[in-house]
Order: structure tokens, then C-alpha cells, then sequence
């Protein structure tokens, strides 16, 4: 009998992963489902990184590249941060990876020792938990609510630090709940996390998909946090697996010999391409689309709360709605999967992004069109009247 380790045992699947699956299988049986389950928009790649990734391969870049990325778009990540937010950001600090992910792991590798912890809000992105497991760390997961705005503050990180707690991360915009931290919580932060001794982590990869302002990088007002970022959201390249990583210079070396261990390099091609994500022709493709999904929340959460959902904090970025279903059921995870089979429509239960009140939440992306949105509201609020 095979025995696998515990490690792998007690990672937990990625839900909304299960439920795509699901999703997609119904579709190719000629169903019609509305996809509002996971964070990949809808709209197709940018043309200027499509040419781009052609006239690369045409110029045959498709070998390894240094593990910390080509130094054109290390540089060109680091003038978007002085283009952006004013920041004066050393190429040298910018690590690019593949995907976020990649980010996310090295850095809990690299600040974590086993039996360590990282502090983080409960609800959040579900994956930053599996990672700490693989290096024999481990999540503190503090319950938020809405009178917190879903985040964590100075406050409850002076509450719950632990002995060993190695440091804080956070989102800001959050996954699921799209609230944003300010300059000032930002600020608070960065003071109670160097106060206790710890590291302060900051997920920003979804800046850019902001609705009537822009959210501050962590960098604004502290230079020694590390950022994590990615191409796969406001800058649409998803399948590229393509992120970055602010560090302070002195951490570059040990996570480049992680990089070059766990992965070698990122992917050749997707660099190349990504150069062009920053041309002016292709910012402005992602403005457009930014004031496309600003109306698509409008939309949704609107819709959602005439059926009765209850939306306590209106998304201030990425493209998510977390809305509270308990007027419907107690099980969020058993009712996505009934809106699924049922009426095909498919959506992520609360349960994937922690414990606190999950079995309540349902987290509704807007990652499809105004069309797909009306038609997944007309179709439960037909299954509602029918109830």
C-alpha cells in the first residue's frame, strides 16, 4: 500500500479549481454555464503582447533566461513603479517569476522558518496557506469582518501576534472581498509589523483594477516590505504565468537561488511579451477594460442585492463580489455546487478562502460580460421565486 507524506496528504484542493473543472465539463456536454468562479478575465490578451510574443519567437528567444529575468524587463518593471507611483525602484530588487505563485512561495521560504507562522485575514486567497504548509510553516488566520473591511489593521496585529509569528501578509486589493488598504492603514501597518520584529508581505497583484482612485504600493511608505505581483490580472495574461517580486536588495540573491532551483527561469517567451504590456497602446487597451469591470460590479452587486444578498462592503477593486447567501441556505459549499448542476451557473463557495462565517459567503466574480451577469441574476431569481 502506498503511503504518501503527510505533507501532501493535508494540502487542501483549490475549490474553485474542482468547480471550474466541473464547469467546463458541463460545457462541453452543450450546456450554457455563466462563469463567475474563477479570477481570469475574459477578455482576450492585448495585441500589442500578442505581436510581441510572435516577434520573439520569430527572433527565436525561447531559451532559459536568468533566473531572475531578463534584465529589460526587470528595468522596465522598475520604470513603471517610478511611472506609477513616483517610486525610484533599482532594477535589482525586481525578481520576476512564474506566476505570483512562485513569488509567494520563495518569499514564505525564504522569512519562514518550520513551525513558524504568517499572520494573515481570514477571508483571503486560499493557495498562501498550502504554501506554508509545503515549507512545514503555517497560517494564523484572523477573522475579519465588514466592520473591518476584511483586512487586517495595526490593531488586530498587535492582538494576535504570536511568539512565533515571523510576519504579517496581506492584500490589498483583497481576494475575494475587493477591499483596498490606504496610505494610512498602509502606514499603521508597516509600524506595528517593524514594532514586533516580523516581516510585512504585501499582495498587490491586483492594483490597476481599481474603481475612482488608484491604491498605493506598500513601497510608498516602506521600502523594506516585499510586494508580490502578477501579469495575470490587470494586465490580462493569465495562462503566460508571468509575476514579479519586490524585494529589498539584500534578499535578491537567496530568492535567485531558489528560483533557480525550483524553476530555473520563467517562462521565455511570456517576458518577451510582457515587455510590451507597458506601451502606451496596451495601457490604454487595460483602462478601457478597467472601466468595463467598474460597470460590471455596479451591475452585479446591485442584482445580487435585490435577490437579497447581502453585500456589507461595496468591491473597491480586483473583480470580485463577496456576498453573504445565508438568506438562502447555511451551506454555501453544498448550494454553489446546486447552482451549479442546477441552473449552471458557477460561482465560488466561502469555504475556499478560510473558516470565519464561510459556510455563509459566496464569492461572485466579475470576470464575465454585462449579458452573462444578467442572465446568471434572471436565472436565480427565477430559482428564488421558485423556492
Amino acid at each position: 500500500m502506498t503511503s504518501w507524506s503527510a505533507r501532501a496528504r493535508e494540502i487542501e484542493s483549490f475549490k474553485v479549481m474542482d468547480l471550474l473543472k466541473r464547469a467546463k465539463a458541463l460545457d462541453s456536454e452543450g450546456h450554457d454555464v455563466v462563469h463567475m468562479e474563477a479570477g481570469e478575465p475574459d477578455f482576450p490578451v492585448a495585441l500589442p503582447v500578442r505581436r510581441a510574443a510572435h516577434a520573439s519567437l520569430d527572433a527565436g528567444f525561447t531559451q532559459y533566461t536568468p533566473a531572475a529575468g531578463i534584465p529589460e524587463l526587470r528595468a522596465r518593471i522598475a520604470r513603471f513603479y517610478q511611472e506609477r507611483y513616483g517610486l525610484d525602484i533599482a532594477p535589482e530588487r525586481v525578481v520576476v517569476t512564474s506566476g505570483a505563485s512562485a513569488a509567494l512561495m520563495m518569499t514564505f521560504a525564504l522569512l519562514a522558518e518550520p513551525g513558524q507562522g504568517f499572520m494573515m485575514a481570514d477571508p483571503g486567497y486560499p493557495c498562501n496557506r498550502q504554501f506554508l504548509r509545503f515549507i512545514e510553516a503555517h497560517s494564523q488566520l484572523v477573522p475579519t469582518g465588514a466592520g473591518e473591511r476584511y483586512q487586517l489593521n495595526s490593531e488586530l496585529v498587535r492582538r494576535h501576534w504570536q511568539a512565533n509569528t515571523a510576519g504579517v501578509l496581506v492584500a490589498s486589493p483583497a481576494n475575494p472581498t475587493g477591499s483596498v488598504l490606504h496610505k494610512d492603514e498602509l502606514l499603521a501597518l508597516s509600524g506595528a509589523v517593524k514594532e514586533l520584529g516580523g516581516h510585512l508581505v504585501v499582495d498587490e497583484l491586483y492594483h490597476g483594477l481599481t474603481y475612482g482612485f488608484d491604491a498605493p504600493s506598500v513601497l510608498e511608505v516602506d521600502d523594506s516590505a516585499f510586494v508580490i505581483n502578477s501579469f495575470s490580472k490587470y494586465f490580462g495574461m493569465t495562462g503566460w504565468r508571468l509575476g514579479w517580486l519586490v524585494a529589498p536588495e539584500a534578499a535578491v540573491p537567496e530568492l535567485e537561488r531558489m528560483a533557480q532551483n525550483l524553476y530555473i527561469s520563467p517562462a521565455t517567451l511570456s517576458q518577451h511579451a510582457a515587455l510590451a504590456a507597458f506601451e502606451p497602446e496596451s495601457l490604454a487597451i487595460f483602462e478601457e477594460r478597467r472601466q468595463a469591470f467598474a460597470a460590471r460590479r455596479d451591475r452585479l452587486v446591485a442584482g445580487l442585492r435585490e435577490l437579497g444578498f447581502d453585500v456589507p462592503l461595496l468591491p473597491e477593486g480586483a473583480f470580485y463580489v463577496y456576498a453573504d447567501a445565508s438568506h438562502l441556505t447555511d451551506d454555501s459549499f453544498s448550494f454553489c455546487w446546486q447552482l451549479l448542476e442546477e441552473l449552471h451557473i458557477a460561482a465560488t463557495p466561502g469555504l475556499d478562502f478560510g473558516r470565519h462565517q464561510a459556510s455563509r459567503f459566496i464569492r461572485f466574480s466579475y470576470t464575465t460580460g454585462l449579458e452573462r451577469i444578467e442572465l446568471a441574476l434572471a436565472r436565480m431569481a427565477d430559482f428564488i421565486a421558485r423556492r
